[in-house]
């Protein structure tokens, strides 16, 4: 069992300790950054005379090897290691000797597992920054393409007023675009270099923490050593943002579940993103959609958990902490596969628009135009309001939209009722007469667009 304590043992771990104590299995996933870590600190050492050139040299030269087998598949990380950290001093030791045994000068597990988590971390939040951002290039081109593509909007799962898809997958925009912005504060407030805190108390070397940063990207090190160790809310806040990212994908997924129903008829699914029935053969069912929806409760589960353990450990460092890793580790590759999946599902997602604009107009959702007609033609609101009323319900008694009803009709309730009030309650017109910055209408909406091109263009 290679570890990096025993000294003061007088027996053998028992092996179900070893076992449970051990990270290996899952903290392997960061060989990459440790040895990225230890590079910087043996550069750092070498610096300030604490190793020598030539002894930074040689674990330079083994730590490049070791990294070069792991990914050739040549070296396997195995479970007679503790952990990633034992794992790679040993075989650097295994490889150039005497020198191999200096690496850990001037550190302890608990800086190094804070640093690899941070490194780790960091370089997550990029590659899902990049997967949130196709996302929005893949709503930006469906909102290009949908200035006048009519819908129904909805409030309380009632259809309200006419929208165009381009205003209701805007608001998704929004929601993702707010996503990448906290992934963009986390990445800021977590970019200080821990490295050099030691166990909790610092060191006695003659460390340049700043110049180890500097090597390792970080704007500046940690500014307490115990805080050093002991800080995961850079875990907790990644973990709520991406449960605000799943939850924003959650509700876009139930909406695609909605409208790919046979009530609804809205979209149809490629083949590729769906599935069939084991007995029904005339099913296809959203599978993508509804794991996406189902997925989410997994990445809330990660947040609760690593808020569980964080709430009762006093400092510094203590063994709770490793369960940061495993649930994080999980979470990010179920944000990152559900974001690729629901890229690449809305990307060959096709729209029926002539759907769409029949269910606006079945529902009323011209009625508030209709009363707004009334209004600018001397009627008071709270009448306007109560005319129309009736005759959506004349339009229900007969099984009609308001488009549909005779002209005579709408006189039987209101005189001041005219021609032109087809025009007036045309989705065209609800539409395009809302002209607002954040409506529908397609001025605003062509302005709300060129908006997001800069954006992701300069982001």
């Amino acid at each position: 069992m290679a570890q990096l304590w025993g000294g003061r043992f007088t027996k053998e771990t028992d092996k179900l300790v070893y076992n449970f104590n051990a990270s290996i299995s899952f903290d392997q996933k960061f060989y990459e950054q440790d040895i990225r870590g230890s590079k910087a600190h043996v550069k750092m050492l070498a610096k300030q005379g604490i190793l020598t050139e030539k002894e930074r040299d040689q674990i330079l030269e083994g730590l490049e090897g070791i990294l070069a087998d792991v990914k050739a598949g040549r070296l396997a990380i195995t479970s007679e290691y503790e952990d990633i950290h034992s794992f790679v001093e040993a075989n650097l030791i295994d490889r150039i000797g005497d020198p191999g045994k200096k690496l850990h000068t001037g550190r302890s597990r608990n800086d190094q597992v804070a640093l690899d988590m941070k490194l780790y971390v960091r370089d997550e939040i990029d590659e899902i920054d990049q997967e949130v951002k196709s996302l929005l290039e893949a709503l930006q081109k469906i909102m290009e393409e949908n200035v006048h593509t009519y819908m129904p909007g909805f409030t309380h799962l009632q259809k309200a007023q006419p929208v165009t898809l381009a205003h209701h997958v805007g608001a998704y925009f929004e929601m993702f675009r707010r996503d990448r912005g906290r992934l963009f504060d986390i990445r800021k407030r977590m970019n200080t270099c821990p490295l050099g805190a030691g166990a909790l108390a610092g060191t006695t070397y003659p460390l340049d923490r700043e110049y180890t940063a500097q090597l390792l990207d970080f704007d500046e090190p940690t500014r307490n050593s115990m805080d050093s160790v002991s800080d995961r809310d850079y875990v907790i806040e990644l973990l709520s943002a991406l449960s605000t990212v799943m939850m924003h994908l959650s509700r876009f997924s139930e909406e695609i579940i909605l409208w790919n129903s046979n009530e609804y008829r809205f979209v149809e699914i490629d083949d590729a993103y769906s599935t069939g029935s084991s007995i029904m053969p005339q099913k296809k069912n959203p599978d993508i959609a509804e794991l996406v929806r189902g997925k989410t409760g997994r990445v809330y589960g990660a947040l609760t958990s690593i808020l569980t353990t964080m709430k009762g450990i006093p400092l510094a460092y203590n063994k709770d902490m490793q369960e940061d890793k495993e649930l994080t580790f999980d979470a990010i590759d179920t944000v990152k596969g559900c974001l690729a999946l629901f890229t690449g599902m809305i990307s060959t997602m096709q729209f029926n628009k002539a759907n769409m604009e029949a269910s606006a107009k079945n529902g009323f959702t011209n009625a508030t135009d209709a009363a707004d007609y009334l209004v600018n033609h001397g009627v008071p609101f709270r009448d306007a309001h109560g005319i129309v009323g009736q005759l959506v319900l004349k339009c229900i008694e007969k099984g009609i939209s308001l488009d549909e009803l005779s002209l005579e009709e709408y006189k039987e309730i209101s005189p001041v009722f005219e021609q032109d009030i087809y025009e007036a309650i045309s989705m065209k017109t609800c539409v395009e007469k809302r002209m607002t910055l954040g409506a529908p209408g397609p001025d605003v909406m062509e302005q709300v667009i060129a908006g997001n091109k800069k954006y992701l263009e300069a982001n």
